[in-house]
């Protein structure tokens, strides 16, 4: 499977020093970035190439991974789904917006291509998918963050945002990727609580669902990204498993 990336900072960079070294039928070969000098030095590590028109890659690629950002999504997928070319969308942030999911949806059933949503920071979201039309009835996401992964300087804890996850994604474009995936995952504009807080070193994100099956509770508590405060290690980590699972022979979980 030939691949090629969208975005060379921190999660891509995570992603192609793991699953490059290992040769597992995975061949990271483009790279695309604004920044070209980026893209130079991963392509340099991959033995790729780097690309300054997005579309030079898509003759030759089976897979875009997305690691940019919301604005990269809108511009890039619809070209990458009328090529027919599957798609790994890390800012799932994009997709809040309805008539842009509906919109890319519709290209990807037309032209025979996939688009994949990874777990990202989260856990639980299998028991989300399961229990998400068999009587679900609520779901609420907690994040609190470091005042350095907001990009804030106080000292005292504060809730930065109480209310739906499509505004979240709104005000934290970077931030907030995690209430974009359980939104999706359940088919539902989840609540959304953001806190700051200086006492924290992890990014913390707690979900309640609760429904006709009972109730569930999960904390995951993620240290950042050393390269990116605004990005959780676990992000880059669960697009590695994805890339990953597209070789297996026998698949665990949805």
């Amino acid at each position: 499977m030939k691949v090629g990336i969208i975005g060379c900072g921190a999660i891509a960079n995570i992603i192609v020093t793991s699953v490059v070294p290992e040769k597992n039928g995975i061949d990271i070969a483009y790279f695309f970035d604004k920044d070209i000098e980026r893209a130079e030095n991963l392509a340099s590590f991959a033995d790729g190439v780097a690309v300054l028109d997005f579309d030079d890659m898509l003759d030759d690629v089976d897979l875009i991974l997305e690691c940019a950002a919301p604005v990269s999504v809108r511009e890039y997928a619809p070209r990458v789904l009328e090529k027919g070319i599957d798609m790994i969308i890390m800012s799932i942030g994009a997709l809040m917006d309805t008539k842009f999911y509906g919109e890319m949806e519709k290209l990807a059933k037309e032209h025979g291509a996939k688009i994949h949503l990874p777990s990202g920071a989260i856990v639980g979201l299998d028991g989300i998918k399961a229990v998400a039309k068999f009587g679900l009835k609520e779901v609420s996401l907690v994040t609190r963050k470091s005042p350095k992964s907001l990009g804030k300087d106080i000292d005292t804890e504060e809730v930065l945002f109480e209310g739906k996850a499509s505004e979240a994604v709104k005000e934290f474009p970077l931030n907030i990727n995690v209430a974009a995936t359980i939104s999706i995952a359940c088919q539902r504009d989840i609540d959304v609580k953001i806190i700051v807080d200086p006492n924290v070193d992890r990014n913390v994100h707690e979900i309640t669902a609760k429904g006709d099956f009972g109730e569930f509770k999960t904390t995951t508590m993620n240290y950042p990204c050393a390269t990116n405060p605004k990005t959780s290690m676990l992000a880059a980590l669960s697009a590695i498993r994805l890339l990953k699972s597209f070789n297996e022979t026998i698949s665990v979980g949805m």
